[in-house]
């Protein structure tokens, strides 16, 4: 019979539900928690708290939820891993260990660092590291005197370190989401570094589960199917040693699982499913094999891997200008006009020429395509903002727009204060070496002393075990009858988008093979593109999914620049696949399901 362990999620970024950790402990038999707290934004945050304090750098949530957890977790001898160690991992261990002895307990903590490389820049490009950047080809020299963090992607390899010097809590920096869940299928199971099978494997289970309960019932396009969203339950993961592994959620808990939420999480922020790299594997989640085995339980297996790349993803911020977005409330009749009117006079008085500006009137379809807007409502928020690297032409922006509400067109209203000009922190992804700079592990024993671990890597990848085939194609339906009837893509498909820099990602899932077929044959690129019209500013990519039902859809330069860098009201791009779904089609009526009518 195979072995099995199983790891819980209690969080998926850094303001998630505080609660979850204690739940998922005391909810039912866990051998592993795992815990997401960063992004690319959160690394430049943690450096600013520490540069004003050297104590900090490191989220303070974690260590709350320690206060109430650990001695739960040390009766039931749970381990959770997370890296809510951020910028000052070690800071955050010996607090840890100073919160144990407060509470009478003896933990072994175990730290993860070596990834920040904010300080190192000029020597290892000195080394001949070049850190051009990997989307646009720029060189890094004109903005590194501005970088404000920069850190590499760790995998698994060093907390499978830490797991096997008896660390019962390891919080590191920037480790992936995906590693700190394969790290403990490692430790117990004791797979080989080039097993990619059972590697990909592991990557899958923790890219399902790194976000949470968007997996088990969270942000669901069918969320009307979902029981109890108020006491929605965090995932688990059940890894057998063979790499078959389970999804499910504790009982007595609300949410679901099933094929809908693991699919949905799957496609989110996917990429190219043949090539979903990480720094231990690149998985292939083309080969994926998903079936229910019961209620809120469905197993993933078949899982097929190829060799992990020769470099590490280092992941910079650096600071880009300044901006300021401000709201005002617009009601009555003609609302909109009113809105368009009311920015024009703004723009005037304004008098100055920005290197980017914003318009939009929330309510009206500003999100998404203006083909959507239905209707004119009676009270909208016109949205108006500014991104430049004066900061004396944003400040005046803030100042001005507050006057707007005593001289323009009527029914106007200020709904916050006089924005304030914000830094813009635009993102740097780069790669470099693998052996350039090392991994160290620290181990904090109860006593107060310290042991540490340098662990090196190397840049030549092991021969592949396996070698991954492609699935095998299935049969397709290629003819339909002629008799047609017009629907929303969302009677034909459910979907989940999110952003990667200023590309947004739009997995859409077919709801059955059929389905599947004729949006294969028809939801095409250009097709995508043309409906975003206005949003979409670069090429779209589309992928094939056999095996999920599902269409991954890649779409460039669509977030105004991403990030902090965005002037867009939701610049991850997450209501996008909620857009693409209002898509009226043509679809012939033997696919469409009954309940559509």
């Amino acid at each position: 019979m195979t072995r099995t362990i199983r790891i819980g999620n209690a969080g998926g970024y850094w303001g998630d539900d505080p609660g979850a950790l204690k739940r998922q402990i005391e909810g039912g038999p866990l051998d592993y928690v795992t815990i997401d707290y960063l992004a690319e934004i959160t690394m430049s945050i943690l450096q600013s708290q520490r540069r004003k304090n050297p104590d900090l750098g490191y989220a303070p949530d974690f260590l709350e939820q320690l206060r109430e957890c650990l001695p739960l977790m040390v009766e039931r001898g749970v381990k959770v891993i997370t890296n809510a160690g951020g910028i000052n991992p070690v800071g955050l261990g010996r607090k840890i260990r100073e919160l144990a002895g407060e509470l009478g307990l003896e933990v072994t903590v175990g730290v993860v660092d070596g990834d920040d490389i904010v300080d190192r820049l000029d020597p290892l490009r000195e080394q001949g590291e070049t850190f051009t950047n990997m989307e646009s080809g720029e060189d890094l020299a004109p903005v590194q005197s501005r970088v404000t963090a920069a850190n590499i992607y760790f995998g698994a390899e060093p907390v499978v370190a830490a797991l096997a010097e008896g660390c019962q809590v390891i919080v590191t920096g920037r480790v992936t989401d995906t590693g700190i869940t394969l790290a403990p299928m490692l430790h117990e199971f004791g797979w080989a570094e080039d097993d990619w099978d059972r590697l990909a494997a592991g990557i899958v289970a923790g890219h399902i589960i790194e976000c949470g309960t968007q997996s088990t019932g969270g942000n669901l396009t069918d969320w009307e199917e979902v029981s109890d969203l108020a006491n929605i339950g965090f995932p688990i993961i059940e890894m057998g040693e063979d790499g078959v592994f389970e999804v499910t959620k504790h009982e007595g808990t609300g949410g679901v699982v099933n094929l809908k939420t693991v699919k949905e999480q799957l496609v989110y922020e996917m990429g190219n499913p043949v090539e979903y790299i990480s720094p231990d594997v690149v998985a292939r989640f083309d080969t994926i094999e998903l079936a229910e085995v019961g209620p809120n339980r469905v197993q993933i297996s078949g899982v097929r891997g190829v060799p992990r790349p020769p470099m590490f993803k280092v992941s910079m911020a650096y600071d880009d200008g300044w901006k300021a977005m401000g709201h005002l409330l617009v009601c009555g009749p003609e609302a909109v006009a009113k809105c368009e009117a009311a920015a024009e006079i703004f723009w005037k008085r304004l008098g100055f020429e920005y290197e980017e500006t914003h318009f939009s009137v929330i309510g009206t379809g500003s999100i998404w395509s203006r083909s959507l807007s239905i209707g004119e409502p009676d009270e909208v928020l016109l949205r108006l903002g500014v991104r430049d690297h004066d900061r004396a032409k944003v400040e005046a922006f803030g100042v001005q727009l507050p006057a707007l509400i005593l001289s323009g067109p009527s029914g106007m209203a200020v709904t916050a204060g006089r924005p304030k000009p914000r830094r813009v922190v635009a993102y740097w992804p780069a790669l470099m070496k693998r052996s350039s700079v090392p991994a160290r592990t620290v181990t904090l024993l109860p006593d107060g002393s310290e042991t540490e671990r340098i662990i090196t890597f190397e840049d030549a990848v092991p021969e592949a075990a396996v070698t991954a085939a492609d699935p095998e194609p299935r049969p397709r339906v290629s003819e339909w009858t002629s008799r047609t009837r017009r629907t929303q893509l969302r009677t034909l498909a459910y979907a989940r988008s999110g952003d990667k820099g200023d590309t947004c990602n739009v997995g859409v899932l077919a709801r059955s093979p059929e389905i599947y077929d004729w949006l294969r044959a028809t939801l095409t690129e250009d097709i995508v593109k043309r409906f975003f019209k206005g949003i979409v500013h670069g090429e779209v990519i589309r992928f094939e999914l056999d095996n999920l039902m599902g269409l991954n859809f890649l779409l460039e330069n669509a977030l105004g620049g991403g990030g902090t860098v965005s002037l867009m009201l939701d610049p991850q791009g997450k209501t996008l696949s909620h857009a693409l779904l209002e898509m009226v089609v043509d679809a012939p009526v033997e696919i469409i399901p009954r309940a559509a009518g």
